[in-house]
């Protein structure tokens, strides 16, 4: 049976992301490297409650935080979870059209949380004064809200990659633990700003 057989079967197996050696390689990679990833956010959070009130006499986190943004935000990223499930599913049942336009809603999506954040980080930034240099409460928020930013414009950059790289392939057994493997990713960022959303935004809402 030739490589090029066994990569692109006529039948495509109930998992394809895991059918073969690398594709089981790439998803218990996968799960290490966020291992890594939720203890950095696991200190950033700590660094964070541990100097949110040392605010040097600037603004705080009740002054400064509206829910309205965060929210829509939030729910942004929340949905684009959700469509990456949807071409998850359609991965599976080998249809690559569908898999690729919920793949770019997903990132569409993405593309909106970022806006929402540039916004509110200029609005801080613009309206208050609130950098990363004000306070250590400045610096704990930037370097925790940014990190996960980071991770985000991390995760676009890599779904349009993938996108671009395999439009004219189609789906096969080579690709589709990459897509599963984003996907995997996607879900552990959005999870992450839940967090992000409840210690940072809305417990400096109520103190």
């Amino acid at each position: 049976m030739s490589h090029d057989h066994t990569l692109n079967p006529k039948v495509m197996p109930e998992q394809p992301e895991r059918a073969t050696l690398e594709g089981k390689n790439k998803f218990m990679g996968l799960w290490f490297f966020l291992g890594g990833e939720t203890v950095l956010f696991g200190s950033l959070f700590g660094t964070y409650l541990a100097l949110k009130d040392s605010t040097a006499g600037g603004p705080s986190s009740d002054e400064l935080f509206g829910l309205g943004l965060v929210f829509v935000m939030t729910m942004l990223l929340l949905t684009s979870s959700l469509t990456s499930v949807y071409a998850m599913y359609h991965m599976r049942n080998n249809n690559f059209k569908q898999m690729q336009l919920w793949l770019g809603i997903t990132g569409l999506l993405g593309i909106g949380f970022l806006i929402g954040e540039v916004y509110e980080f200029a609005h801080y930034i613009t309206d208050y004064g609130f950098t990363f240099r004000s306070s250590a409460f400045g610096s704990a928020f930037y370097a925790l809200v940014g990190f996960h930013g980071g991770h985000v414009t991390f995760g676009i950059c890599w779904l349009i990659t993938l996108m671009i790289r395999n439009a004219k392939r189609g789906l096969n057994l080579y690709n589709a633990p990459k897509f599963n493997t984003f996907s995997l990713y996607w879900h552990f960022i959005d999870v992450i700003w839940v967090f992000v959303f409840t210690v940072v935004y809305l417990m400096g809402k109520v103190g």
